[in-house]
């Protein structure tokens, strides 16, 4: 009689494992310099060999060549044998208190800290969608039932403010009455923003022209009769429909235009990114500069006094081996945060090398600048440039661009000459900007136009690179006036 067994077997295989510290090291590398900055302050509370020095004190670099012989030397002294760490955690007590009191009275480090102060407070908590709804529900004059309902369907939406879920599911996944939950909805659509709780687009926008008093306009017409060809933007078909004017139309179109299409966005959690440049490039004398932006990122040093303590040989075994530890824990944070710094600016070296036109040149250009090609000189991986430059910001004489910018492909002309991605994008752009638009250019037209000055691609790259910009295709570029 055959069943379920359990069956042991054994088998080799190979993985790749990172270790703890080459872990630390890929995290500090592609941090941006805020999340450095609390990386590090999180090791300064952790380690207690590691200590913070001045903003304008020595540099990173020069106090990793300080420590390097020093403590090498007294590594090799250390022999112990004991299990009390009560000395140290007295002596890590005593030192936290004296390190207070001496940046209490330290004019430089109270500098510091208002500098740090400053960027942290720039940083504003906006408040979420669902919070700023819930706290529209206590506000409002209802049964407890009701507001218990309505705080269900707030945790409902989606990014944009819809209610994708019928009232009818959500009472059944709840297991609450049925016939609440449509109250409830109507007044969730009374909320601030307006348009909140809609099921869609059409409704998001007809809730939004009805609060406004503006049911018998075209514009609402429009959205409410004719909504499959608005989306089409087929304004002769909506004119012969709703019998008016195609330049009436046009004008409704405007109108709903102003609209919001999703209420929600405007409380993403992403709307709170603060751009703090990680690298500074300008000309100073006819010579380009890089300066790397240090001022947040706290510089540290291995404690003198604890260096001290071990070079004594009066502590035990277990202490010493605690010491030692953090010790080269904190060595090799300071060389990591080196070894970020330099990558950093070899790969600003090496951008301004291959990217001359977008420097020199009054209107940016780029040249196509692959990662392989900056790995290959600065001497490493592919994969290290990537996570070099994830998270990074440049600013130029042009503005403050992402160091991933400046990486595209691209194509070759007629002439011979290497142009880029974004370049063409960019071309594109133009060209319909500069359109009739009663008879906007088409995308084949727009492949004849790029052909004459030499460069040779494809129909379906046109309708690519304008659908990444957010511009619409031909028939619905067209206004009718």
């Amino acid at each position: 009689m055959s069943g379920p067994f359990i069956h042991q077997s054994q088998k080799q295989t190979q993985s790749l494992t990172i270790a703890p510290q080459l872990q630390n090291s890929l995290k500090i590398l592609q941090a941006a310099s805020f999340d450095l900055r609390t990386t590090i302050l999180t090791e300064l509370q952790r380690n207690p060999l590691l200590e913070e020095l001045p903003i304008d004190s020595v540099s990173v670099e020069a106090e990793s060549e300080l420590i390097q012989d020093d403590t090498d030397s007294r590594e090799q002294e250390l022999e112990f044998d004991s299990d009390d760490f009560s000395v140290l955690e007295k002596m890590s007590d005593d030192y936290s208190n004296y390190e207070a009191s001496e940046r209490s009275i330290s004019g430089s480090d109270q500098a510091t800290q208002e500098r740090r102060d400053h960027f942290l407070n720039s940083l504003t908590q906006n408040e979420s969608l669902q919070q700023h709804l819930i706290d529209q529900v206590s506000l409002t004059d209802c049964d407890d039932s009701l507001k218990e309902i309505l705080i269900l369907i707030i945790g409902s939406l989606d990014e944009n403010g819809y209610l994708k879920e019928s009232t009818s599911n959500l009472a059944l996944q709840f297991n609450l009455p049925f016939h609440l939950f449509p109250e409830a909805l109507e007044i969730l659509k009374a909320f601030d923003p307006v348009g909140i709780g809609a099921k869609d687009l059409q409704e998001c926008l007809l809730i939004q022209l009805s609060k406004k008093g503006k049911e018998d306009t075209l514009a609402y017409s429009i959205i409410d009769k004719a909504y499959p060809l608005l989306l089409r933007r087929r304004i002769q078909e909506i004119a012969k429909h709703l019998k008016t004017s195609d330049e009436a139309v046009q004008l409704a179109l405007e109108e709903i235009a102003l609209y919001d299409p999703s209420p929600g966005k405007r409380f993403s959690p992403d709307s709170n990114t603060v751009i703090e440049p990680d690298i500074n490039i300008y000309l100073d004398e006819d010579k380009w500069k890089i300066e790397l932006n240090n001022e947040y990122i706290p510089k540290l040093r291995i404690s003198q006094k604890y260096k001290d303590l071990l070079a004594q040989g009066s502590l035990s075994k277990k202490e010493k081996e605690y010491l030692i530890e953090n010790m080269r824990s904190g060595k090799f944070l300071i060389n990591s945060i080196e070894q970020r710094q330099n990558t950093l600016k070899n790969i600003s070296e090496k951008i301004i090398h291959f990217q001359p036109d977008f420097f020199v040149k009054k209107n940016p250009k780029l040249s196509p600048l692959t990662m392989q090609a900056i790995a290959e000189v600065v001497g490493v991986h592919e994969t290290t440039i990537s996570r070099a430059i994830a998270n990074k910001f440049v600013k130029t004489h042009h503005g403050v661009f992402p160091l991933k910018h400046f990486f595209n492909t691209g194509y070759k002309s007629d002439t011979g000459e290497n142009i880029a991605n974004r370049s063409i994008k960019e071309k594109i752009e133009k060209i319909i900007q500069k359109e009739d638009s009663k008879k906007p250019i088409s995308d084949q037209a727009i492949v004849n136009l790029l052909k004459e000055e030499g460069i040779k691609i494809a129909r379906r790259t046109v309708a690519k690179y304008r659908e990444q910009q957010g511009i619409l295709a031909t028939h619905l570029r067209r206004r009718f006036d």
